[in-house]
């Protein structure tokens, strides 16, 4: 016969006012944060009320418990995905949506589609398609030199109408560390 509901009931509640904070610490080592740490020790807490159910007494009520906190917690971490871990404390700065990067690319193309039809096949063989100077040069019937004067202008026009509408070209740390050592700004 099993028992009363009411009184495991009761004996439940007591046990978990009295010892729910233990569980809780040791749920906490167990799974790294008080968010996760929570969840955890809910989960255990209801499987462990259920086994009581079923079983009718649990004479060790509280190492049941543990090991099922245990159980559950090597549980979830093969299960989880654990690329996101939360924190108390935000990060500087947030992270943009790329929207203003890709309204950015959108305006630069624009502008290299403006462009003479040779500085932009200039353009498009040297940093798209990774030519080298001697390549773009043979494939467009060209001199090396010409090659190298239509990129150079074809960047400063990038430069000059990007700049006119408050977009300052990313400094690589060649072009840093040649300004450093010229004595630039």
């Amino acid at each position: 016969m099993p028992p009363a509901p009411g009184g495991i009931d009761e004996e439940f509640r007591e046990f978990v006012a009295a010892r729910s904070a233990a569980l809780l610490r040791t749920a906490y080592l167990l799974a790294g944060d008080w968010a996760s740490a929570e969840d955890l020790l809910q989960t255990a807490l209801t499987k462990t009320y259920l086994a009581w159910r079923r079983l009718g007494r649990i004479e060790a009520v509280e190492p049941y418990a543990r090991r099922v906190l245990v159980n559950s917690a090597t549980s979830w971490w093969r299960r989880r995905w654990h690329g996101e871990r939360p924190t108390e404390v935000l990060p500087e700065r947030a992270t943009g949506d790329g929207f203003d990067g890709w309204i950015e690319r959108d305006l630069l193309w624009r502008h290299v589609v403006a462009l003479p039809v040779r500085q932009r096949a200039v353009l498009v063989l040297r940093f798209y398609e990774d030519l080298s100077e001697v390549d773009t040069a043979s494939l467009l019937g060209v001199t090396v030199g010409t090659v190298k004067s239509q990129c150079s202008r074809a960047l400063a026009t990038l430069r000059n109408r990007l700049g006119e509408q408050g977009i300052e070209p990313a400094v690589s740390e060649h072009s840093a560390s040649r300004r450093a050592n010229q004595g630039a700004p």
